[in-house]
């Protein structure tokens, strides 16, 4: 007969009952000193963290990434030299929805991966979309609260939604994305990641580059119809956790082909359009893909609130070879979901398992709730200091460099011929998608601009789209002329069953 452990108290003293508290008789009142009592009710009531303002469902695994070719002439991050394989997790999750809310809903997924590098832990947060809504971070609370909910009746409305994005016309590239086929991806392993900002790289010579990440599916792309993500989102709101936990579980383990384009550091001061705006992709014909690896995940977590709740990916997390770049919505980012983490999980939420990095950490961090490690007594705490403790490398300083060649400035940038905010959104939907895709895509705005009820804001709605293609945007008048708002019309991200 296999041995049954007693059960304990957390500070680990054996306990009577699981079943009966301490009371008076046995009809009396309970008493305050059943400490066990208390301590079960105490942590019940504090089993959640907050949940994320953004990306807050979602789910993720464990796995590898491994280089393949070799990109050393452009950084020397130890992660990307050849043959290298790293230990790293991924998280995948929705934009907008609550935790709990449907996986199929239409709405941007999350693509963050943590990178356990030999040098510290490198953090790539992005989406399977390579632009996003916005390209400066002064916009992104805005831009939030008005895909989430009313504050009086706490629905969401297409009206807040599309007021938002017809006053903010840099959306117009992001929102043709969404309104496609791959808003409304079949399951993680379908679809593709993007790092989508502007990284930049530094070689073992000092020499710096301009990238972008790709991570292309080995699985392929594979989408829902409307229909098919509103069963879905009825009958299975986890599908997507459930398909990632099931593929890995049978041994079938997702993969993806990371490739990066490079852009030679000084070509970004004279480019046709700004190389840092997020809300624009570089052409594949100007800077194509170089293959760097694979990344492959093949361990689900041993349990979810400690491995993927707790999990924090911060864009801050760089080492040695990868650093930001001027893209205004990266480096908002850069202090926001650090201080999200913060709050949210707490000070020292790096030296949590699944967030500390597996080479040794030097810091002169201290205290703060729930320390858990420490150097010894002799090793100071502050620096500079002449009693041995860890030094800055100065030369660290030579990795960056783009602040100091202009003005920083509160400003739009104005310096490049194709700075507009229509036109790679209309080449998306005229070259890349083909007839049957541009008709869905008409179908869907239709959906969602036809559940607008004021009227300034549907023909505002109106215009966006024929200024990304003028076609486009004559059709959608037609397909509303006449039509009162649509009742339950498709959101545009996670707010009521698809239609």
């Amino acid at each position: 007969m296999s041995h049954v452990p007693p059960t304990t108290t957390n500070s680990g003293a054996p306990v009577a009952s699981d079943a009966h508290s301490l009371a008076v008789g046995s009809d009396g009142p309970i008493v305050l000193h059943d400490h066990y009592l208390v301590e079960k009710l105490a942590q019940f009531n504090r089993e959640r963290v907050p949940e994320r303002v953004v990306h807050a469902k979602g789910g993720g695994a464990f796995g590898t990434f491994t280089t393949t070719g070799d990109v050393s002439a452009y950084t020397r991050a130890a992660l990307f030299q050849p043959g290298v394989t790293t230990d790293m997790l991924a998280r995948f999750s929705s934009v907008a929805g609550e935790n709990g809310s449907p996986d199929t809903w239409r709405d941007p997924r999350g693509f963050a991966l943590k990178f356990y590098t030999s040098e510290g832990n490198y953090d790539l947060v992005g989406n399977n979309t390579p632009v996003f809504f916005l390209r400066d971070g002064i916009k992104f609370p805005d831009f939030i609260r008005s895909q989430k909910r009313l504050p009086g009746s706490h629905l969401r409305d297409n009206d807040m939604q599309w007021d938002f994005w017809t006053l903010s016309p840099e959306s117009a590239h992001q929102v043709t994305w969404l309104m496609g086929d791959r808003g409304l991806p079949s399951s993680w392993r379908h679809m593709d990641g993007f790092g989508s900002h502007t990284y930049q790289w530094v070689n073992a010579a000092g020499e710096r580059f301009w990238v972008k990440y790709h991570f292309t599916t080995q699985q392929g792309i594979d989408n829902l119809t409307p229909d098919e993500a509103a069963q879905l989102a009825g009958s299975d709101a986890d599908h997507h956790i459930r398909d990632l936990w099931d593929h890995i579980a049978a041994g079938d383990f997702p993969r993806w082909t990371l490739s990066v384009q490079v852009m030679p550091y000084e070509d970004a001061k004279t480019y046709r359009f700004n190389p840092f705006d997020l809300t624009k992709v570089w052409p594949h014909g100007d800077y194509p893909l170089v293959e760097v690896g694979v990344m492959e995940l093949n361990r689900n977590p041993d349990n979810y609130f400690a491995q993927i709740e707790q999990a924090t990916f911060a864009p801050s997390n760089f080492v040695p070879g990868i650093g930001a770049s001027p893209d205004k919505m990266l480096l908002a980012r850069i202090f926001s979901y650090a201080d999200a983490h913060r709050y949210r999980v707490g000070t020292n939420h790096a030296q949590l398992p699944v967030n500390a990095p597996h080479s040794e950490v030097h810091s002169y961090s201290k205290d703060g709730a729930a320390r858990i490690s420490f150097h010894g007594p002799d090793v100071p705490v502050y620096a500079p200091n002449s009693a041995g403790g860890p030094a800055a490398d100065p030369a660290r300083a030579a990795e960056s460099g783009w602040e100091s060649d202009g003005a920083m400035v509160r400003a739009a940038a104005t310096l490049h011929p194709e700075d507009d905010d229509f036109g790679q959104a209309g080449t998306l939907y005229r070259e890349v998608f083909d007839d049957a895709a541009r008709a869905r895509f008409l179908d869907v705005i239709t959906g969602h601009v036809g559940a607008v009820r004021r009227e300034d804001i549907r023909e505002r709605a109106i215009q966006y789209w024929t200024q990304v293609d003028s076609g486009l945007g004559a059709r959608l008048r037609a397909a509303l002329t006449g039509t009162a708002p649509v009742e339950n019309g498709e959101p545009a991200t996670a707010s009521v069953p698809v239609a």
